[in-house]
């Protein structure tokens, strides 16, 4: 057990500087290496993407409270607009949980793969959406949430690859997008980690110490370092040029979405 838990200390320490480095979502990186991890460490492989995705649902909600309020601080949260879209993210976050505890490994795989693909060439590309239009009413609101919720409860994230494209479209600035996205990611991993644990109580093949799809030894090790660490990553980021290492980054995730892609196949 001391082993297991340092391997998901190191995975959280390198999730944190990553995050504090380049600003990525800790489920990137966390849930392609809790794959590799659980499947080293001999969990069935039914279950291994439901723990991953569960796992990585309930780290965020630990690392999303000192982001979104290092982002409060600065002013760069509209609150207003996370009052107007939460319920919509609770939602689309918790049905997708409900969805994703139904759908098997392969699936999950697959949908996290083609969704690595994406990012890894937004990052790449470097595009982002002009600002064009104004937010949404109220139904606009809940549909762009539930979607957001639903998609980042299915791959693991905290949501900020999807709303941050979507409030630069709506004429938020891009820090306060960033800002009030981190703000976003709070509820989307509130919502994703209850569903995670409640589809996956009773589900056959779980290792000990699990709580529904959530591997309670993981998430220890993950928060601890990743917390720590976040920081650090904050401080090399001042120091290097942040651009060029997201594109390599995005290189990184290529490779490892063709990795998962091939275990796929074979």
């Amino acid at each position: 057990m001391i082993i297991i838990i340092l391997t998901y200390i190191i995975i959280g320490a390198i999730a944190g500087i990553l995050a504090g480095l380049l600003g990525i979502g800790g489920g990137l990186v966390i849930v392609p290496m809790l794959v590799f991890a659980f499947s080293r460490q001999g969990i069935s492989s039914t279950v291994i993407m439901h723990l991953a995705l569960g796992t990585s649902m309930a780290s965020i909600i630990f690392t999303s409270v000192s982001s979104f309020m290092a982002h409060h601080r600065r002013g760069a949260v509209h609150w207003d607009v996370v009052k107007r879209i939460v319920i919509g993210i609770l939602v689309g976050t918790f049905l997708g949980s409900c969805i994703a505890a139904r759908l098997s490994t392969g699936f999950l795989k697959g949908f996290f793969v083609l969704f690595l693909y994406y990012v890894a060439t937004q990052m790449i590309l470097g595009k982002k959406p002009k600002p064009s239009r104004a937010l949404p009413g109220n139904i606009g609101m809940f549909s762009a949430g539930g979607i957001i919720g639903a998609i980042s409860s299915l791959v693991g994230i905290g949501g900020g690859t999807l709303s941050v494209p979507f409030m630069i479209w709506c004429n938020i600035p891009v820090h306060h997008a960033i800002g009030t996205s981190a703000a976003i990611g709070f509820p989307i991993a509130i919502a994703g980690t209850i569903g995670y644990i409640v589809n996956g109580i009773g589900a056959l093949d779980l290792p000990a110490h699990s709580l529904g799809y959530l591997y309670l030894p993981a998430l220890v090790g993950i928060v601890v370092s990743s917390v720590l660490t976040a920081p650090f990553g904050v401080r090399i980021a001042h120091a290097l040029p942040v651009e060029q290492l997201k594109k390599v980054f995005a290189v990184i995730l290529l490779v490892v979405a063709t990795r998962m892609a091939v275990g796929l196949i074979a």
